[in-house]
């Protein structure tokens, strides 16, 4: 969870309790709570509302779709997975050199 783990939980919970002392923790946990569940009512509100405005071709939108790094993933995805594709399947012809022969040199390249 948000990459937290177990022994930095347990301080997080004793400085809590030192801090605002065992009476008001229960309440602060409360409203912490509340405020989660009023941010992710938030965010699913807004995901309805942009799929309603796009329309139906977009129904199965989600939020983490617009993450430009998922857009540019997807791509990237589908352009390597693509078998029609030349420049990802054409792999150049390699042979160890002979003895005397010098390397292949663009000078167009350079």
């Amino acid at each position: 969870m948000f990459g937290i783990g177990f022994g930095e939980l347990v301080v997080i919970a004793f400085l809590a309790v030192l801090v605002f002392g065992p009476e008001r923790l229960p309440e602060l946990a409360k409203q912490a709570g509340q405020m989660m569940r009023k941010v992710r009512d938030f965010a699913n509100n807004a995901r309805d509302e942009l799929r309603a405005e796009l329309g139906p071709e977009f129904a199965d939108l989600e939020l983490r779709d617009l993450d430009p790094r998922a857009i540019v993933r997807k791509h990237i995805a589908e352009a390597m997975a693509d078998e029609d594709d030349e420049i990802f399947r054409a792999k150049p012809e390699r042979r160890p050199l002979e003895p005397d022969e010098r390397p292949p040199y663009d000078v167009d390249a350079t």
